[in-house]
């Protein structure tokens, strides 16, 4: 039950917005136990940011929520390759690129609980 939330101050085309989604879609499988088949994904683009004192950069905010938890390691991992897809795809640089993992205890999908 993995959720991924890109936020970007970058505008971006419907083609590159349909290939992060799909490249970090893939990329969930870094973490073990994880796999697209149920990933959720949001791409929000040309949004209002502001880091390191400026808004004239390109800069990412990446939220990933998972069902139950993982490891340090799987998370630097899949750390290096979101900022690895956003740098070819959209041209933000890792050193502006924020990730954050949440572990997630209760998970509700079609009227139950995982």
């Amino acid at each position: 039950m993995p959720f991924i939330n890109l936020k970007t101050n970058v505008k971006l085309d419907d083609a590159i917005k349909q290939t992060i989604k799909s490249k970090l879609s893939k990329s969930i499988s870094l973490i073990p136990g994880k796999s697209e088949a149920y990933l959720m994904c949001a791409v929000e683009d040309n949004i209002s940011m502001m880091f390191r004192g400026g808004d004239s950069q390109p800069v990412a905010f990446v939220e990933v929520k998972i069902f139950g938890n993982s490891t340090k390691d799987a998370y630097t991992a899949l750390t290096a390759e979101i900022c690895k897809i956003l740098q070819s795809e959209a041209g933000i640089d890792g050193n502006c690129c924020y990730v954050k993992f949440e572990e997630v205890e209760y998970w509700g999908m079609d009227g139950f609980m995982f």
